[in-house]
Order: C-alpha cells, then sequence, then structure tokens
C-alpha cells in the first residue's frame, strides 16, 4: 500500500474543512431555527436500522442505493440509512402516534451506495422536513414555502421551481387499464422523454383513442405557465382526478407567485419518485447546479405499513451542496493570547470566552502567530490589567 493509498477517499466521499465546516453549521443553525418558528419539531433517526423496516414502502430506488450489513447480535440484515424520509414517517406512525398534524425536521448524515443523480455525492448531510396527518393543499403550499426560504436562507438569488403531479400520470394509466408490461413500457418511454417511443408504446397498448392522445400529450406538456392552459384543453375529458391535479397546480402556482420571486416551470409528465410520490411534486434549482438542490411532493400513506395511514408531505435537501451557494470566507474575529502562566491571564481569558468571544491561546514553542490562525487582536498587558487590543499588519507576526 502507497502513502497516497492510505489517504484515498472511496468515490463520492468527502471531508469537509474549514471554512466550510463553520458555514454548514452556521446555516444547519440557521435551517433548524426556521422551521422550528413554523412549528416543526427536530428528530434523530438512528444511522443503521433492520431492512424491513428502513426500506418499508420506498420501491427499488433506495434498495439499489441502500449500505447492507449484518447485524452481529441478532442475524438481520441491516441497511444504513440512504434517505432520512422513510424513517420519520416510521416515527410518525409507529413511535410518535401523536393525532392531527404532525410537523418534523431533521440534519443528520446518510449514506448512499452510489452517488445520487439528483442530489450529489454518497455522504450527503439531508436537512428537510416532513408534515404528516394533513391531506390539503395548505399543507403543500406550506412544505414549498419553507423549501423555498431555505434557499433563500443560504443565499440562493435565482431559483427555478419545477412542478409536477404524478396523479395525472396515475389517472391515465389507470383509465388505459394497461398490465403491468405496458405501464412499465409507457413509463420507460415517458422518462426518457422519447416522442417516438411514447408514440409506438402508445399504439401498440392503448386501445381506446381519447386517451392516447392524453397519454401522448403528456409527453408535451412541460414550459411555463401556458402549459396548465393547454393541458385543460387537451386533457379535456380525463378522469375527474386529473382536473383536480390540474387545480392543484393551478393553486401552487398562484401561491408561490404571490410570496416569491421566481421561475416556474411544469412538467406534467415528471416521473421522479414514483414508486412512492402520490400528489403533487417539485424540484428547486439554482444556476451553475446540474441539479435539484432541493426536491420533495406528496407521499400519503407511507406509515400503513407501520400500522398507520396517514397524509405526507415534505422535501429534503444537502446542507453541504447548500453551504457551497454562499463561499464567502467568514469574518475574522478571534483574540490571539500569549503562551504565559499567570493567573490573571487565565481569568481574563475565561471571561472573554463566556462573552461569546474566540480565544486562541499560543502553545510554548509555537512557531505559527495570530494571522494564521485568523485573529485579528491580540491579548495585551495594559495599565494593570490584559486587554484585546487590534491587530495591526505590523504586530501580526
Amino acid at each position: 500500500m502507497t502513502i497516497a493509498d492510505r489517504w484515498l477517499l472511496p468515490d463520492g466521499m468527502d471531508e469537509v474543512l474549514p471554512p466550510q465546516a463553520s458555514r454548514m453549521e452556521e446555516l444547519r443553525r440557521t435551517l433548524l431555527d426556521l422551521y422550528h418558528g413554523w412549528g416543526y419539531d427536530q428528530v434523530m433517526p438512528p444511522p443503521v436500522e433492520f431492512l424491513d423496516s428502513l426500506l418499508t414502502g420506498t420501491g427499488t430506488d433506495l434498495d439499489l442505493q441502500t449500505f447492507k450489513l449484518t447485524d452481529q447480535l441478532t442475524g438481520r440484515m441491516m441497511g444504513a440509512s440512504a434517505d432520512v424520509t422513510p424513517q420519520v414517517a416510521r416515527m410518525d406512525a409507529h413511535s410518535l402516534k401523536r393525532q392531527g398534524p404532525v410537523r418534523l425536521c431533521y440534519c443528520t448524515n446518510v449514506l448512499r451506495a452510489k452517488a445520487d443523480q439528483h442530489q450529489g455525492g454518497r455522504s450527503p448531510v439531508q436537512v428537510g422536513v416532513e408534515l404528516f396527518g394533513h391531506a390539503g393543499l395548505d399543507a403543500d403550499k406550506e412544505i414549498i414555502h419553507l423549501a423555498l426560504s431555505s434557499l433563500q436562507a443560504a443565499g440562493a438569488e435565482e431559483i427555478h421551481l419545477a412542478l409536477g403531479h404524478i396523479g395525472i400520470y396515475r389517472s391515465l394509466v389507470e383509465a388505459a387499464e394497461l398490465n403491468a408490461e405496458q405501464e412499465a413500457q409507457l413509463f420507460d418511454a415517458l422518462a426518457l422523454k422519447s416522442p417516438g417511443l411514447l408514440a409506438e408504446n402508445v399504439s401498440a397498448s392503448v386501445t381506446d383513442p381519447a386517451l392516447a392522445e392524453m397519454l401522448l400529450a403528456l409527453g408535451e406538456l412541460h414550459g411555463d405557465a401556458d402549459i396548465l392552459l393547454q393541458a385543460r384543453e387537451r386533457l379535456a375529458g380525463a378522469p375527474a382526478s386529473v382536473v383536480a391535479a390540474l387545480d392543484q397546480l393551478d393553486a401552487l402556482y398562484q401561491g408561490v407567485l404571490a410570496q416569491f420571486d421566481v421561475s416556474l416551470y411544469f412538467d406534467l409528465a415528471e416521473l421522479r419518485g414514483y414508486q412512492y410520490h402520490t400528489g403533487m411534486m417539485f424540484a428547486a434549482y439554482v444556476p451553475g447546479y446540474g441539479h435539484a438542490l432541493a426536491k420533495g411532493g406528496r407521499y400519503d400513506d407511507t406509515g400503513r405499513a407501520f400500522g398507520r395511514a396517514r397524509p405526507a408531505t415534505g422535501f429534503s435537501m444537502d446542507l453541504k451542496q447548500l453551504a457551497s451557494l454562499d463561499v464567502a470566507s467568514p469574518a475574522q474575529g478571534a483574540i490571539w493570547a500569549p503562551a504565559e502562566q499567570a493567573a490573571s491571564l487565565d481569568a481574563a481569558i475565561a471571561v472573554l470566552r463566556e462573552q461569546g468571544e474566540r480565544v486562541i491561546q499560543a502553545l510554548p514553542g509555537q512557531r505559527t502567530g495570530p494571522a494564521e490562525h485568523g485573529c485579528d487582536r491580540r491579548l495585551e498587558f495594559i495599565d494593570g490589567r490584559w486587554q484585546p487590543t487590534t491587530l495591526t499588519q505590523e504586530t501580526s507576526a
């Protein structure tokens, strides 16, 4: 093994160094305080759980992202958490068992077997909120509001919000009465955004001409707010649930515009999270990043497997990526204390630290000075007491 092999990190794993670590901690506090102000209680899920609990109701996507290991105590298979949302759903349904709406937030490390194409590396610090127990549109509006507020708190200035609704596709497929194989082929065609493949599969599997036209239209219904008007025309005659989904998207659109200056985009064929999403879905983008910085939506009934089916909506983000939105270096603000052994000096340092100051005391024989440690003041003995003085360029050595 070479020296390089000893410090080489696995692909997708990264370490967080100063000043990014300080920026992440500052942002973590800011976000959790924001969520606290809206009534969200913080939870801390375990890093590892038994697989049959961890992957309940999540579909194959999360299964493929999960590192698996054997519990030495029981012999049962366990998994490292790759997504906090299912864990929080279990907490709501099984551990808390509260009545009425429940608001929960979190900020914790997760581990993924491969890089997430939507949110970066394999070791994100996942932060987000989940709202359980309310199936109404107001809950979805609150979630989107908090997602956009989170991005703004992180320093995002130009936000692009993409909105969709999985219920539109679900309703049309159900009305077409496709078998599992036909639906899978249609799903793949829409996910690939391939008009030719979509037309081929619709022609082969959908016998109702009106439904066939509607499914073909889904592949074209993406763009600005005019898409909603086009959708009402091209999906006229669709099941009532499709009309209800379009009404919900319109209400969400109006709610966002009333409070935020963001660019909005609609994609009625967006199928991300199809295995667990049940209603509206959204993803928020910022220029310079090739993937969504925040994504979420409605995922009702996830708690059914834990004994209590509950409406649910929420979103998540990677704190590491959020912290990179504001690259400004934190302001230097520390006091340099000399490496002296004196009771009066120790007392002065203790008082300053109690007041919230950052005091760095030199160690005997130390060669580096205050400038290398980010200090802008020096503690000096003046007029019989220790006092901080401004560190000038001449005295920084």
